[in-house]
């Protein structure tokens, strides 16, 4: 019996676009259902009673909560092709390592810098060091999974589609610091359609940041 995956979405969200790859690369066919994140759906809160959040991985019905834990999962499931994570237990704990660095600082970072609000500077200056740093530990690497992406290409990755909106929000460059990680980010999208297809045009989501701060009054 085929499995049925479905996956809980919001198109603009960096997390949900990680696990959008993950399944790109593994090639698993899945159902993608759109979630208005101010009207959630019944099936979202039944599925994530918890956090209430997506994205949301339903394989076969259950539920998998929480992008990071998620893409270990599809790795782990789907495990005969374009492995994410590497098998040393030792190189493991260094992806993951990256990959949680990258979830507790971009996308909250990243929001104080396209909000504008009085600590813009503090966040774009923050913003910038972290960038730095992951561009430090990617090096002269083609990908920080080495030859090929794995999980911390796919957890980055989403976040550099909003570029555009920090940079035209907060008015710098991220290239003019970040050089290497900018041409990362394009060799990721020439070089893996995966990623091409999840991440949507970076206008599209300076639109929808427009239309947001509008809704917020910002």
């Amino acid at each position: 019996m085929e499995d049925e995956v479905v996956l809980l979405d919001f198109w603009p969200s960096s997390f949900a676009m990680r696990v959008k790859i993950a399944l790109g690369e593994k090639g698993i066919k899945y159902k993608c259902k759109q979630e208005d994140l101010f009207n959630k759906s019944t099936l979202l809160l039944e599925m994530n009673p918890i956090h209430k959040k997506i994205p949301v991985l339903i394989h076969n019905g259950k539920p998998i909560s929480e992008s990071l834990i998620i893409l270990q999962y599809i790795d782990q499931v789907w495990n005969r092709k374009s492995p994410l994570l590497p098998s040393d237990p030792y190189q493991r704990s260094q992806a993951l390592f990256w990959a949680d660095y990258i979830d507790k600082k971009i996308y909250g970072i990243g929001r104080r810098v396209w909000m504008g609000k009085e600590d813009q500077e503090e966040a774009k200056e923050e913003l910038m060091q972290c960038l730095k740093t992951l561009e430090r530990e990617l090096g002269d690497k083609l990908y920080f999974g080495g030859q090929n992406i794995g999980v911390v290409d796919v957890a980055l990755v989403p976040f550099t589609t909003w570029f555009y909106s920090y940079e035209t929000c907060g008015n710098f460059s991220i290239e003019a610091g970040c050089p290497k990680l900018v041409a990362w980010a394009k060799r990721c999208k020439e070089n893996y359609r995966s990623v091409s297809e999840a991440l949507p045009h970076p206008l599209q989501i300076y639109e929808y940041v427009m239309e947001l701060k509008k809704r917020l009054g910002l």
